[in-house]
């Protein structure tokens, strides 16, 4: 099985940056998969934020495009969250997934998670 380690998560003030890192234990095997970013906020769903396929491709919610990069190492078998000009309306529960196959938008269709990541963005 995959285990994902989250960590980088804290509270800045707004305008601020964190990157947020999602460690994978264990190599799936799997030519192709997708790592993704999701966060829910209180009263609200869990909501995709950025996805990267095994091609590179990028896809990120229209709330955080142009402020938040999604990238990987794989010699560190590493998923970063990098996050700028951080706002109140970021604050979150940050979480890395995992899935084999291609990107999907819905949490229901991801089968690895991490543990989850505090994001805190004061005024």
């Amino acid at each position: 099985q995959v285990h994902l380690m989250e960590s980088g998560g804290g509270s800045v003030q707004a305008g601020g940056s964190l990157r947020l890192s999602c460690q994978v234990s264990e190599y799936t095997g799997a030519n192709y998969y997708c790592g993704a970013w999701f966060r829910q906020a209180p009263g609200k769903e869990r909501e995709a934020v950025a996805s990267l396929d095994s091609d590179g491709s990028a896809t990120y919610a229209e709330s955080v495009k142009g402020r938040f990069t999604i990238s990987q190492d794989n010699a560190k078998n590493t998923l970063y969250l990098q996050m700028n000009s951080l706002k109140p309306e970021d604050t979150a529960m940050y979480y890395c997934a995992a899935r084999g196959g291609s990107c999907y938008t819905s949490a229901s269709r991801y089968n690895y998670w991490g543990q989850g990541s505090q994001v805190t963005v004061s005024s």
